[in-house]
């Protein structure tokens, strides 16, 4: 096999590299930005343009790297890789690799439908396919981003007549920017928690501008009435919330579509809003990519592979990795 799973993560032999290793590594080869895809410790990193201010961010600006574009081939010890548009996050990638005419193609994190920033996934032909399964069930059935963050839109404004502030939590690291540039024309104000403030000034040297102020100690409860607030899940309950005076909160996440997780996550709304693939898309990538060999990864592993044998007769199975689905991933 071209690409196998070992102790450190997903290695190409022939090229001496690694696909998003959770162990450090001579060379890694990144899909994206996010924490369990993206470690510390590798010797060299290669990722996509945009996936360097994260990089940059969460691992320091003396880490070693090369970056790319979507669809430039890098030939690594007679390997050839590419990197192309995964519609999960700025610079997410699924990485595809050749060698002797065999195609493989790791994914990563991706998602089908369009969220109005990031890039829209690509579908690649392969022989061998390897997926998340993050919402491998016929349960999850997602609505377009678009339709959320005009339910969000709404859902501001009613609390903008109460006198609220509002306060989304969500994602650092792409769901916060997909929202934010959604809301690029509002004229109302709009706050930024450290960790987003952060990234977005990083994106600044690719060229992104966000919309946006980062939140100072020493502002004052008025500043917040009917503001909309954009923070990671991870401040919720938090002494750091008392300063928006009266607010309302929201949780957006795939997982809110799961009856009772708005209650366990103690949010007023939850928003079902995803940067992962619903049960058709993964099915719809699946059929797409033309492949009869389909590996699942984190997720609904076992259910999904089952599913993919039963309902189209491909050879899934089950590859074990360290990647995670919880959806609260933070920087």
């Amino acid at each position: 096999m071209l690409l196998k799973v070992n102790s450190k993560g997903l290695y190409c032999a022939k090229a001496d590299v690694y696909i998003d290793p959770w162990r450090p590594v001579k060379k890694a080869l990144i899909t994206h930005g996010h924490a369990d895809h993206m470690r510390w410790g590798n010797q060299q990193y290669l990722c996509h343009t945009d996936t360097v201010p994260v990089l940059k961010v969460r691992l320091g600006a003396d880490v070693v790297y090369q970056s790319v574009g979507y669809n430039e081939p890098v030939t690594i010890n007679g390997v050839s890789f590419s990197f192309h548009p995964a519609g999960h996050i700025l610079g997410s990638s699924q990485i595809r690799v050749e060698y002797k005419g065999e195609v493989w193609v790791v994914t990563g994190d991706y998602k089908l439908l369009p969220d109005g920033l990031s890039p829209e996934f690509e579908p690649v032909r392969c022989h061998h396919f390897i997926t998340e399964s993050t919402f491998g069930l016929p349960i999850y059935q997602f609505e377009s981003p678009l339709t959320i963050f005009d339910d969000i839109s709404n859902w501001w404004q009613e609390n903008r007549e109460q006198q609220r502030a509002t306060v989304i939590c969500c994602y650092s690291l792409g769901k916060a920017q997909s929202i934010l540039n959604y809301f690029k024309e509002t004229e109302e104000r709009v706050f930024l928690h450290g960790a987003v403030a952060n990234l977005n000034d990083a994106f600044r040297e690719n060229g992104y501008h966000f919309i946006g102020s980062r939140i100072a100690a020493d502002q004052k409860k008025e500043d917040f009435r009917q503001a909309l607030i954009i923070a990671p899940p991870s401040a919720l309950g938090t002494p750091w919330m008392r300063k928006f005076g009266d607010y309302r909160t929201a949780m957006c996440s795939g997982w809110m579509q799961l009856r009772g997780m708005r209650r366990r996550r103690g949010v007023d709304k939850g928003f079902v809003f995803s940067d992962h693939c619903d049960f058709n898309s993964l099915n719809a990538a699946v059929k797409m990519s033309e492949a009869e060999n389909i590996y699942i990864t984190h997720g609904y592993e076992l259910q999904y592979a089952q599913w993919l044998r039963e309902a189209y007769g491909l050879n899934a199975q089950i590859m074990k990795t360290l990647y995670n689905d919880t959806e609260t991933e933070e920087l």
